[in-house]
């Protein structure tokens, strides 16, 4: 599994899924617009010219922490999407793989509240829905709780359902602030728009910084066209503010950014290339 170190940080990304397409969620990433964005190529786009993203885990270790940011699908879930409804994969053994068994996890931070981020906090035994890292606390953002815990919408009943309301019957939630420190090397950095409490994930140690985007960016298209918005964003205006804000606060800097939904090379840096952007792996 790749790791990344940052000054006494490692991070490793383990991948759950690699998605079929993405203009499911961005509209306007199809072939015919990202042909137009050459350095895409590879390994962003196929052969066809189809977006490559995936749905991965991140895990961080600092000061004794090991942090595991975002828990993707998940086993067993009940989704209108059919490449996400009711998998059965290898997660668990995967992360044990990488040296991460769930027994080792000391903290579960949860980006946001959307289904491919919080999947596995929970898993099914006995036909309940019970905590799968049962020794680690996990962290939900208070803005974010506030707005999603009174959503009455099909896919947010079941998102709650099944991976988010069992964790606070077990009460191993704690809700945070969008600037929370976790370690003196990782904090939360707000980055609204996608969902109202939506945060990234800042590491720095020694002269070497990273972040973990969330989803403020799906895909490393939306440097080129920061106009691009998600279908899922809860605020698109709000959300096309925090990624340009974002792309102009990191582009030409040594911070290392890594796509929580960039398949392949997950890693990189931010380019300004002209008005807008690009990554470079």
């Amino acid at each position: 599994m790749p790791t990344w170190k940052i000054g006494d940080v490692s991070i490793t990304h383990v991948v759950e899924i690699e998605l079929p397409g993405l203009s499911f969620i961005l509209p306007d990433a199809i072939p015919e617009n990202l042909r137009t964005i050459p350095w895409l190529k590879p390994p962003f786009v196929d052969e066809a010219w189809e977006a490559v993203a995936c749905i991965q885990t991140l895990i961080v270790e600092s000061q004794d922490q090991r942090i595991l940011v975002d828990t993707c699908i998940g086993n067993d879930k009940r989704f209108r999407l059919k490449h996400w409804n009711n998998r059965s994969g290898p997660f668990l053994q995967d992360i044990a793989s990488a040296g991460y068994p769930a027994e080792s996890i000391n903290t579960v931070l949860c980006t946001h509240l959307h289904a491919d981020h919080v999947g596995w906090n929970t898993t099914l035994k006995d036909h309940r829905w019970v905590p799968t890292f049962s020794d680690a606390e996990y962290l939900f953002g208070r803005v974010e709780w506030d707005h999603f815990k009174n959503l009455d919408e099909e896919m947010a009943n079941d998102i709650r359902e099944q991976s988010v309301q069992p964790i606070v019957d077990a009460d191993l939630h704690t809700l945070v602030e969008t600037d929370h420190k976790i370690t003196d090397e990782v904090w939360l950095e707000p980055t609204p728009g996608h969902t109202p409490g939506h945060v990234s994930v800042h590491i720095k140690s020694g002269d070497t910084q990273a972040i973990i985007t969330g989803d403020c960016i799906h895909h490393p298209s939306q440097m080129a066209h920061p106009e691009w918005t998600c279908s899922f964003d809860h605020d698109s205006n709000q959300a096309e503010s925090t990624r340009r804000g974002f792309l102009n606060q990191y582009a030409d800097t040594p911070t290392l950014i890594i796509g929580t939904h960039f398949a392949a090379a997950s890693a990189g840096h931010i380019i300004r290339d002209g008005n807008v952007f690009r990554f470079e792996t």
